[in-house]
């Protein structure tokens, strides 16, 4: 998805006239910084957001120290300037936000929707730099507001502002004054905002950032002896090692996950590791060992939920378990149980997390379409119906599964319900480069 537009006269700036790399023009704003009076916590990582197109404009502070340091203006830095309102006129309208390009709709939906109000955590650090309960708990709000609408409507509204908040949330561990009990607290909840962060990140087909950002989780949780974030750490690296094609790797960190998990109380949280782990086996075509660990993600499952259960583990649904089991049937080759078993996943989900029935739906018309005796009108169906989920789902992992979708009927072409879709995936995806 095209959703940034990389700032290429920062980056000549830097490599070009400053002659620096990322992480020495970071430490040379902060010094800057230092000199006007101002506290900041640039990184290498804020240097290549803005780099990156990921933020369109720094913050007040940055733009006095960028602008201070390099003698430049924001435009000639490449930055997209920042409107100015007169006094209460109140909600931008649809005219006064189109910096985005092609999305800048996302945006306004995003915006509408009071995300972005949400994600943006309090101003603090300012003179003391004291950091309490209130920013801890902003930054624990941040992850459910991520989580809440991620499950409805996909990562591409989502994931800039959340690393603008993650960034926050490393200035208030790096320069703030706080307590030994508020910086582990602290620490924890910037862990988590890091998953989740990292999270929207696979979504969206970045697998880059979503390892280093998973990995920064489970560093926090180390540092801050959290078992609980440490479990779900190695969980999603065990997520992403899968889909990267990496089924020893999945394994392995699946059953790290399960070997903290163990002394949580939480037989759920066991349940989604072993169906991980059943994830990776099934991509190295082990069946045995397959079915064994889903027999144990059943056998936790059934135990019931738990006080102890990790609130973001609530899209672990029977829907869910369902899903997860398909998948691994799928890459075992079994596509008719993978079929039953996604569409079992479909109808249990009801009308809650559309980007996961999605997913899944697409899921039933691949193997549909693509099993030994395959039922192509089948999957032309269940492929209307991934269609009826655009726009409002924008995630990359679901664009990924259209294309897939497509090539999977492309072979059954000559039915005329797999024709008639055809035709409709290309006039849909046309306009943005065969891309929806």
């Amino acid at each position: 998805m095209a959703d940034r537009h990389p700032n290429r006269d920062l980056r000549a700036l830097r490599e070009a006239e400053l002659h620096m790399s990322r992480p020495e023009l970071a430490k040379a704003l902060n010094e800057q910084a230092k000199r006007m009076g101002e506290n900041i916590g640039c990184t290498a990582r804020l240097i290549a957001a803005w780099e990156d197109g990921d933020v369109a404009c720094p913050r007040a502070v940055y733009r006095r120290v960028l602008t201070a340091y390099t003698g430049r203006t924001l435009h000639q830095l490449g930055f997209a300037l920042p409107e100015s309102r007169p006094a209460g006129q109140g909600k931008p309208t649809d005219a006064d936000d189109g910096d985005e390009g092609s999305g800048s709709v996302n945006r306004r939906s995003f915006l509408r929707d009071g995300v972005g109000v949400a994600l943006a955590l309090p101003a603090a650090v300012r003179v003391a730099g004291r950091i309490g309960v209130t920013e801890v708990r902003a930054v624990t709000a941040a992850v459910t507001t991520l989580y809440g609408h991620d499950h409805d409507h996909g990562s591409g509204p989502l994931r800039r502002a959340a690393n603008e908040a993650l960034h926050t949330a490393y200035s208030w561990l790096q320069a703030g004054t706080y307590t030994d009990r508020t910086g582990t607290r602290l620490r924890t909840a910037t862990g988590n905002l890091s998953i989740a962060a990292g999270w929207l990140s696979y979504d969206s087909g970045r697998p880059a950032d979503a390892h280093s950002l998973y990995g920064e989780a489970l560093a926090a949780a180390r540092i801050a002896a959290d078992r609980a974030l440490e479990a779900h750490a190695f969980g999603c690296l065990s997520l992403l090692a899968k889909a990267q094609g990496r089924p020893r790797e999945a394994v392995a960190n699946a059953q790290g996950a399960q070997a903290v998990a163990r002394h949580l109380g939480s037989p759920r949280l066991l349940a989604l590791f072993h169906a991980r782990e059943a994830g990776g086996w099934a991509l190295m075509g082990d069946r045995q060992a397959t079915d064994a660990a889903i027999v144990r993600a059943h056998h936790h499952y059934a135990a019931g939920p738990a006080e102890t259960d990790p609130g973001w583990l609530e899209f672990f649904t029977p829907a869910e378990l369902a899903g997860l089991e398909a998948l691994a049937r799928a890459d075992l080759g079994q596509h008719e149980r993978a079929a039953a078993g996604a569409e079992q996943a479909v109808l249990l989900h009801g009308s809650a997390f559309a980007r996961n029935r999605a997913l899944y739906t697409a899921d039933i018309a691949i193997q549909h379409a693509s099993g030994h005796r395959p039922e192509p009108e089948a999957a032309a169906e269940a492929a209307g119906r991934v269609i009826a989920f655009l726009p409002d789902v924008r995630s990359d992992r679901l664009l990924q599964s259209l294309h897939g979708v497509a090539g999977a009927l492309q072979r059954h072409a000559r039915v005329p319900a797999v024709a008639d879709w055809i035709e409709q995936y290309r006039t849909i995806t046309a306009p943005q480069g065969g891309r929806a």
